[in-house]
């Protein structure tokens, strides 16, 4: 066995160990028996071990990129529908650390993509977002140019210019930017470089034009 199928399902082991303890700390803290509910240091540990999870996520999803094992899975969604459902999955979160979460979509908006590997490209920016706004976060999506861009803005400090400057999507970097690593970046624009249609390339963007005055990070998909 190559020591990167080692790796694999070393880190798949890990992300199901630390599946179990995300899974017993929502438990624990929507149980008011346990006093636990909305207490900062829990919180604390929900946000950074589902930050774990997302990276141990990525970091198997990139592997099987490499490896050749990813068929995508393209089908129609709706994103008024499927934004709702991003929210319900990290309102409470959002909601223990006072931070507004809300969306704003077309309700006939639809598109093409597999929804899990996006899925999981907005679940790490919502990740960072959390992360640095100070109190907002919104996620809207939008048809323009031939693409739907579906966003994640903040009312935080927005991104350095280290990461706003043009780098070569296909290759992480290192350092850090943000108070976040390269991964989560590098990642998304795998993820949304495998949605094509007719010559058309879905990529990502990060700028300091949010609506909400902070950081805004875009995933365009054709």
């Amino acid at each position: 066995m190559k020591f990167a199928d080692i790796l694999a399902s070393t880190i798949h082991d890990i992300k199901n160990a630390l599946g179990m303890v995300i899974n017993t700390l929502d438990e624990i803290t929507a149980d008011p028996s346990y006093g636990l509910t909305g207490n900062p240091k829990v919180v604390t540990l929900q946000l950074e071990a589902r930050r774990a999870n997302y990276d141990l996520i990525q970091l198997l999803t990139l592997y099987k990129l490499d490896s050749g094992r990813v068929t995508l899975h393209l089908a129609g969604h709706n994103l008024d529908d499927f934004l709702d459902d991003m929210l319900v999955d990290h309102r409470s979160l959002a909601q223990a650390r006072g931070i507004t979460l809300d969306y704003a979509c077309d309700p006939s908006l639809e598109a093409y993509f597999d929804e899990d590997l996006v899925r999981g490209v907005l679940s790490n920016a919502i990740g960072n977002a959390e992360r640095h706004t100070r109190d907002r976060i919104r996620l809207t999506a939008v048809a323009e140019e031939g693409y739907v861009a579906i966003r994640v803005e903040d009312n935080g400090p927005g991104f350095p210019p280290s990461m706003l400057e043009p780098t070569d999507e296909h290759e992480p970097e290192e350092g850090f930017g943000r108070g976040r690593t390269r991964l989560g970046m590098y990642f998304s624009s795998q993820v949304a470089a495998l949605h094509r249609n007719e010559g058309r390339i879905g990529h990502i963007c990060l700028t300091n034009a949010s609506t909400l005055g902070g950081g805004c990070f875009s995933i365009r998909l054709p």
